[in-house]
């Protein structure tokens, strides 16, 4: 690690409104730290930092970076020509990567870190709510916000530290987690990684961080999970949990039963059943509830007291939240961006729908994800009665000659999708709004700003309702 991670008393990040960032300069200023730091824009989350003592600038600047800051914070979308990053340099102030600032803020505590391709956030999460819930006080930091700007961290008293442990650029090799969960190992992150080789030995060096009579828990489902139980099982030091509806699963899944936008989840725990309810609807939410569970058994809680708890996780910002109903119209909004995760949530919300149709604009993110992955993503759209896709949401990435959302549309309809093109990111609440009919429900789906798109459709839901 490095050092200057330790010393961050007066921390400036660059892109301190991000997911990961802002959670992190959340938990500096609350233990006392003089956190300053920049974002492209104004947002509730830069109001929420600033309630705190954050000096945080909109817009990126040299003269944004104070003269005593103790070093930059930085992530792996910071552009290497950032003039406060540039700035930095030149003054010699040293430049620390998020995921050092992360594991050192996690030194000390009894580190619990998620991984896996999909699901990290709302694992996380579940454990940071059923441990409060619990009175344990647990710290926390999570890639998306549970209920409120500013709620995707927490200085809490206890000695637990949950993380959410990102594999995209490799950073979470930089923790050592007395228990790590790995819910599923897929090929994403195509720009930092080539093949699956490579996916797995990234995350067998994460493995390998867990501390010495530390525990893994990992799916007993998932082809790319039991690869890499294959490879780790039997390591001195480690203990393996697996989890799952597999037969030779250690906490096996005996069924999930849909409840509406709930579902009752039975498991089988040392020749017992334990019975309880997980408050998000769909089997893969279920499933994460099993891993947070098995978890939180490996840190010593009680299981029956941790499976009420984690029926209390309501849900985070951005996975199935519901933004709203309109007439007869429920608006619900969705962070899935690969194919998986859109299968699990079209999946999940088709189970709710009862029997009422299900209405997806998709926008696209990044376009190395979209030219490796069209195919699959349309086949997921397929998943939806009918579908809208918007342009390709470029974050980080500069374009790629030929990769557009035409793709996915094209291959959507090959899968006998019903689907359509948007190219005005403006008017896709009008032309929302007019397809949507009562009952439906209507999932504004992707990483980007799509998620801005909901409360705009139920304004227009709204205007169509006044004016009938």
């Amino acid at each position: 690690m490095n050092d200057v991670a330790h010393d961050l008393h007066a921390p400036h990040f660059i892109g301190i409104g991000g997911a990961g960032m802002s959670g992190l300069a959340k938990i500096l200023a609350i233990r006392g730290a003089k956190v300053s730091g920049s974002d492209a824009k104004e947002s509730e989350t830069v109001l929420a930092l600033r309630a705190l003592g954050a000096d945080v600038h909109v817009g990126h600047a040299a003269e944004n970076l104070p003269l005593g800051a103790s070093n930059v914070v930085v992530s792996s979308a910071i552009r290497h020509d950032n003039p406060e990053l540039a700035a930095a340099r030149e003054r010699g102030v040293p430049v620390v990567h998020r995921s050092d600032a992360l594991a050192a803020l996690m030194g000390g505590r009894r580190a619990l870190a998620v991984a896996g391709t999909h699901g990290k956030t709302t694992t996380t999460s579940m454990l940071a709510v059923s441990l409060a819930e619990l009175g344990l006080e647990p710290s926390y930091a999570i890639g998306g916000d549970l209920d409120a700007p500013g709620s995707n961290a927490h200085h809490g008293a206890g000695d637990i530290f949950v993380a959410e442990a990102d594999e995209s650029d490799r950073s979470f090799h930089k923790y050592a987690p007395e228990v790590a969960i790995i819910l599923n190992v897929e090929l994403d992150h195509h720009a930092n990684y080539a093949s699956m080789d490579e996916i797995y030995e990234s995350f067998e060096t994460f493995v390998g961080r867990i501390v010495a009579g530390g525990t893994l828990v990992i799916s007993a489902d998932h082809p790319g999970a039991r690869e890499l139980t294959s490879r780790v099982r039997g390591r001195d030091g480690l203990k393996v949990v697996t989890v799952g509806a597999a037969e030779d699963a250690d906490l096996r899944v005996l069924s999930v039963v849909p409840r509406g936008m709930t579902s009752e989840v039975t498991v089988e725990l040392d020749g017992a059943e334990l019975t309880f309810t997980v408050s998000v609807p769909g089997r893969h939410y279920a499933h994460n509830a099993v891993a947070a569970l098995a978890a939180g058994i490996a840190l010593g809680i009680p299981a029956q007291d941790l499976a009420k708890a984690i029926g209390s996780y309501t849900g985070v910002r951005r996975r199935l939240q519901l933004k709203g109903e309109t007439a007869g119209v429920q608006v619900i909004d969705s962070y899935a961006h690969h194919p998986t995760e859109m299968a699990a949530d079209l999946e999940a919300i088709r189970e709710a729908a009862d029997g009422n149709r299900v209405l997806v604009v998709f926008q696209p993110h990044l376009f190395s994800r979209t030219q490796q992955l069209a195919e699959e993503m349309g086949q997921a759209l397929a998943l939806a009665d009918s579908s809208v896709v918007l342009d390709i949401y470029p974050a980080r990435e500069d374009p790629i000659p030929g990769v557009t959302s035409e793709l996915i549309i094209d291959a959507a309809r090959r899968a006998g999708a019903e689907v359509s093109a948007e190219h005005s990111f403006a008017a896709a609440p009008a032309l929302l709004a007019s397809l949507a009919r009562p009952g439906d429900l209507l999932l504004t789906m992707g990483a980007g700003d799509v998620t801005n798109l909901g409360p705009e459709i139920l304004r227009h839901l709204a205007g169509v309702s006044t004016d009938a």
